[in-house]
């Protein structure tokens, strides 16, 4: 009689440990003799957070069977440059919330909170330099910059509400997907794996940071503000033409059409609750939707191309579990 094949366990359970060694490695690198450095950052790091980023990184080297005790500094150092865009990104969108509390530029002002990110830039290329590889700091300089240009292309894109949905994937695979890239690159060249096994980790990292994008896009519109944790409708008072509301355009009527326009152009969130209402009852959300499954298949075909083990599965229950995120 054959035995049943084990369930794997929850995927970030696999890595619960690594991660409390990355959360080690955050703390002692985030000392400065400068007090100010060590508030902002302990205040924004301090806020949790999902880590999909490091998490992802632990997840493919337990894939590829790494071991490499560099993994945890790296994990670290692909946090600290999310951490410094999301303080730079809330000066440039003045954001007044984020994971349920207020920004940090909203504490400790916009000057701290650009000059404290710029910190954790520089921290995390100190850390980079101490991994001894100049490929590690070539796939992360050029995450870095690709970044940066994202987050410029956005800023050219405000208040377009002519933005395609074209021109929306480039920016959030610049912006958001190429750090999930750079995480699953860094596992492949740690583990020291070939071309063709470092462009599978690629690419499901890639997809895995679209869908993730997409998603945290779709809550914008259909989440509830307690649960995300930032305030509903912020992207379209910012001026920002995300996916759900490019499919809206093309669903809904005139009228509708030029009412979303309007608010787009204008950054206005007066009539947020009747946009909402199109929004929803349009179909745009599950457009929006069905792409968000299209980038999460996408990573799990590639995650099914690695080799076979619960960190393999744990990647497909991450790309899977992604779409039914509330927050």
């Amino acid at each position: 009689m054959s035995q049943p094949t084990p369930t794997p366990p929850n995927a970030l359970s696999l890595v619960a440990a690594d991660m409390r060694a990355v959360d080690a490695v955050i703390q002692q690198s985030l000392s400065s003799d400068v007090p100010l450095v060590g508030q902002v950052a302990e205040y924004i790091i301090g806020a949790g957070g999902k880590r999909v980023r490091p998490a992802l990184l632990l997840l493919l080297c337990g894939a590829l069977g790494c071991t490499d005790p560099r993994r945890h500094s790296l994990a670290a150092v692909v946090e600290f440059i999310h951490t410094a865009t999301l303080l730079h990104d809330d000066v440039v969108d003045e954001s007044t919330l984020r994971r349920g509390r207020d920004t940090a530029n909203q504490v400790f002002g916009n000057a701290a909170s650009v000059l404290v990110g710029d910190f954790l830039y520089s921290r995390a290329f100190q850390m980079m330099v101490d991994a001894g590889n100049m490929r590690i700091m070539q796939v992360l300089a050029d995450a870095t910059n690709v970044i940066a240009e994202g987050e410029v292309l956005q800023l050219m894109n405000m208040h377009d509400a002519s933005l395609d949905e074209q021109a929306y994937l480039r920016v959030i695979r610049a912006k958001t997907a190429k750090l999930f890239e750079a995480s699953a690159r860094l596992a492949a060249i740690l583990a020291g794996a070939d071309a063709g096994l470092e462009a599978r980790c690629a690419d499901y990292g890639q997809a895995l940071g679209a869908a993730f994008q997409v998603v945290d896009d779709v809550l914008d519109y259909e989440g509830n503000a307690a649960e995300l944790g930032k305030n509903l409708g912020d992207d379209l008072r910012e001026g920002k033409v995300t996916l759900p509301i490019i499919c809206t355009l093309r669903r809904c009527d005139p009228a509708d059409a030029a009412m979303i326009r309007a608010a787009i152009e204008q950054g206005d969130t007066a009539q947020l609750d009747e946009i909402l209402r199109v929004v929803k009852d349009s179909g745009g959300l599950e457009d929006a939707r069905r792409a968000a499954m299209a980038e999460a298949q996408r990573a799990i075909d590639a995650a099914r191309a690695l080799p076979a083990n619960f960190y393999a599965e744990g990647l497909v229950q991450l790309a899977a579990v992604l779409l039914e995120r509330r927050s």
